[in-house]
C-alpha cells in the first residue's frame, strides 16, 4: 500500500491541481513539451497520466515569455492531466559536468553558456522554482547538484552540501509564492489538489551520505522525495543496493520519484523497493530507434523485438498479440519494418505509442499488484 503522507488514510494517488494520479506511475519524458512523434491524444489514448517537462530546455526553447503567452505548459501542449517539472540538475551533470565550456556549478548556482553563443544564464534554486510554478507544474521539484554514482568522495561531499543548501532555497521560494508549507498534514487534508514539491536526494554510492542528505531534507520537510544520481553502474546495471537503501532512508509515508529510472526490468524492482512515480526518455527514444517491447514484463516473459531486422519483412502478425495498442491492432510487422526502412515520420508515432502502451499496461498490472 501506498500512503501521501498528508493524512493518517493510507492513498494510492496523489491527488494534484490536474487530476488524480494513480500510483505507481510511469512519466514519459516530454523534455520540450512534446513525447516526440505524439500529440496530447496519442499520449492519452495509451493510458498516460502524466509527463515530464523540463525547465532547464523550456526556459531557452521556446524561452520564458513565450510559454507565458502561450498559457503555460498545459494549455500550451494541449495536456490537461498532470505535469512533473524537472529542475534541471540532471542537466547540468549532463552537460557541463561532462564539458566544462558549458558552464560551471558553483553554490550560488548553476551558470550555462548557452550552445549559440548567446549571454550567459545564470540558473539559481529561486529561479528554478519561480520558472516551475509560473509554468503551471503539478510536482515541482527542487534543483539539486547531480552526480555519478562512482565519483569522488569529494564530489559527493560537495554535491550533498549543495543540495541540501539549495533545497532549503528552494523551499523557502516555492513557500513565498504559493504560500504553502510542503509536508504540511493540516494544508494538504483541508487543501484541495495543491501542487506539490519534491526534494532530491543524493550521495552517490555512499550510504552515509545518502543518510546525511536524506534526514537533512525531511527535517526541512517537503510533499515527497526523489532518487538523484546517475542511477547505473558502468555495464548500465541499476544500482540497486543504493537506489533501495536511499528508499529505506525515506518514511513510506512520502512519495518518491526514481528518477531517471525507466527500464522495465528495474521500474519493476524499484516498485518492489516502494518507489512509485518513474520518468525516462528510454523506452520513447528505443521505440524510435526500431527497439520494441513485446511480451508480458510482471511474467518475465518479454523481450525485445529489432524491427529493423530483414527477418521481419514479410512477417504478417501484429507485433504483440497481447497489446490492445492501435499499433498492434492495425499494422503489421512487416509494415512496421517497411516504414522503418524508408524512415518514414509514420513509424515513429506507431512504434512510441506501442512502447508507450506497454510501459502504461505494465503499471496498471504493477498497481493491482501492489494497492
Amino acid at each position: 500500500m501506498y500512503s501521501n503522507g498528508y493524512t493518517d488514510l493510507i492513498s494510492t494517488e496523489l491527488d494534484l491541481p490536474h487530476g488524480v494520479l494513480t500510483l505507481p506511475a510511469y512519466l514519459p519524458d516530454a523534455t520540450h513539451a512534446i513525447v516526440r512523434g505524439l500529440d496530447a491524444t496519442d499520449v492519452a489514448d495509451v493510458g498516460i497520466d502524466a509527463l515530464v517537462m523540463n525547465t532547464f530546455h523550456l526556459m531557452q526553447r521556446p524561452g520564458i515569455t513565450t510559454i507565458k503567452a502561450l498559457g503555460g505548459l498545459h494549455k500550451m501542449s494541449n495536456w490537461s492531466r498532470p505535469i512533473v517539472t524537472d529542475s534541471g540538475g540532471f542537466q547540468a551533470y549532463s552537460m557541463i559536468r561532462e564539458n566544462s565550456k558549458y558552464g560551471s556549478l558553483t553554490d550560488k548556482g548553476i551558470i550555462f553558456r548557452p550552445e549559440n553563443g548567446g549571454d550567459k544564464i545564470v540558473f539559481t534554486p529561486e529561479k528554478s522554482i519561480q520558472l516551475q510554478v509560473s509554468f503551471g507544474a503539478d510536482v515541482v521539484i527542487c534543483l539539486d547538484d547531480c552526480t555519478h554514482v562512482d565519483d569522488s568522495n569529494e564530489i559527493q561531499e560537495t554535491s550533498v552540501r549543495r543540495t541540501i543548501a539549495w533545497a532549503r532555497r528552494c523551499r523557502d521560494e516555492f513557500v513565498k509564492l504559493t504560500g504553502q508549507i510542503p509536508g504540511s498534514a493540516k494544508v494538504r487534508a483541508e487543501g484541495s489538489a495543491l501542487p506539490m514539491l519534491f526534494a532530491v536526494i543524493q550521495g552517490g554510492g555512499d550510504k552515509s551520505l545518502r543518510k546525511l542528505c536524506a534526514e537533512a531534507l525531511l527535517e526541512m520537510g517537503f510533499d515527497g522525495y526523489g532518487y538523484g544520481g546517475w542511477p547505473l553502474d558502468k555495464q548500465g546495471n541499476l544500482v540497486a543496493d543504493i537506489v533501495g537503501y536511499t528508499r529505506e532512508c525515506v518514511p513510506s509515508t512520502f512519495p518518491m520519484h526514481a528518477l531517471g529510472i525507466g527500464h522495465p526490468r528495474s521500474v519493476i524492482e524499484c516498485v518492489q523497493m516502494g518507489y512509485e512515480l518513474f520518468d525516462c526518455a528510454m523506452p520513447t527514444r528505443d521505440a524510435r530507434h526500431g527497439r520494441l517491447y513485446v511480451g508480458n514484463p510482471l511474467s518475465g516473459d518479454w523481450r525485445y523485438v529489432y524491427v529493423e531486422d530483414d527477418k521481419h519483412i514479410k512477417e504478417s502478425r501484429p507485433l504483440d498479440s497481447g497489446c490492445d495498442c492501435r499499433t498492434c491492432r492495425g499494422y503489421s510487422v512487416g509494415y512496421l519494418h517497411h516504414l522503418y526502412k524508408i524512415k518514414d515520420m509514420g513509424f515513429a508515432r506507431l512504434a512510441t505509442i506501442h512502447n508507450l502502451r506497454f510501459m502504461s499496461r505494465m503499471m496498471t498490472g504493477l498497481q493491482a499488484q501492489y494497492n
